[in-house]
């Protein structure tokens, strides 16, 4: 599956555990749909997306650390995706629809080659067969301490879903090195934020940032 030209716009948020992605994917959706009330306007997140890759993130997010192998980990990373891609981001973006996805692609390269299980360079060519060039138009790293992050996530109501976040301090600070790393080298893609900010701050830039690209792609 190769990257193609779409009606739509595909937008990614990416960062370690707590750094407030699903708070501000909520909040551009509300604004989104707001100032484009005839435009359908998606937000998802990986693992999961549709059913079958809902199913899969049960498999990966809860139960023990050690439950999967680090390989094991990454193919069932790779199928989620797959399944996401194929039925749900190609499709919904040539109908015209507005994506707004918590993690994509970026989060294996990062979270997965710390593991051990796959090199950066073997899950790039793993993802290549699997979902070709599909990537994001615009990605937001929200980049926060690890110490900060893990503290929030500490915080939330429900601690079902906390495997990744008990693998600890060192892995966590790996993760933050790994984004950063990978924003640098594709600049082009991604805007770093500082997550550390107030919510109305960070929404503020990413609402500048997304305004910006609307009318470069003619949609506002």
């Amino acid at each position: 599956m190769s990257k193609m030209p779409t009606k739509g716009l595909f937008i990614s948020l990416e960062g370690g555990e707590g750094s407030g992605k699903s708070t501000q994917i909520k909040r551009l959706k509300s604004w989104l749909e707001a100032l484009l009330p005839n435009r359908e306007i998606i937000t998802t997140r990986e693992p999961g997306g549709t059913p079958s890759a809902e199913d899969i993130r049960a498999l990966l997010v809860t139960g023990e650390v050690d439950s999967l192998t680090a390989k094991t980990e990454a193919l069932l990373m790779l199928a989620s995706r797959g399944e996401h891609v194929e039925r749900l981001i190609v499709p919904k973006l040539a109908d015209g629809a507005i994506i707004l996805c918590d993690r994509f692609a970026d989060s294996s390269y990062v979270y997965q080659s710390i593991t051990g299980g796959y090199t950066e360079t073997e899950l790039r060519q793993l993802h290549h067969l699997t979902i070709g060039d599909i990537a994001p138009d615009k990605s937001f790293l929200m980049d926060l301490s690890p110490e900060e992050g893990l503290a929030r996530a500490g915080e939330r109501e429900s601690q079902l879903e906390a495997r990744f976040e008990l693998k600890g301090l060192a892995y966590h600070q790996k993760v933050r090195e790994g984004y950063l790393r990978i924003a640098h080298q594709e600049d082009e893609r991604f805007d770093i934020i500082d997550a550390s900010q107030s919510e109305d701050t960070i929404f503020e830039t990413l609402k500048a940032v997304i305004s910006d690209l609307l009318g470069k792609r003619g949609i506002c």
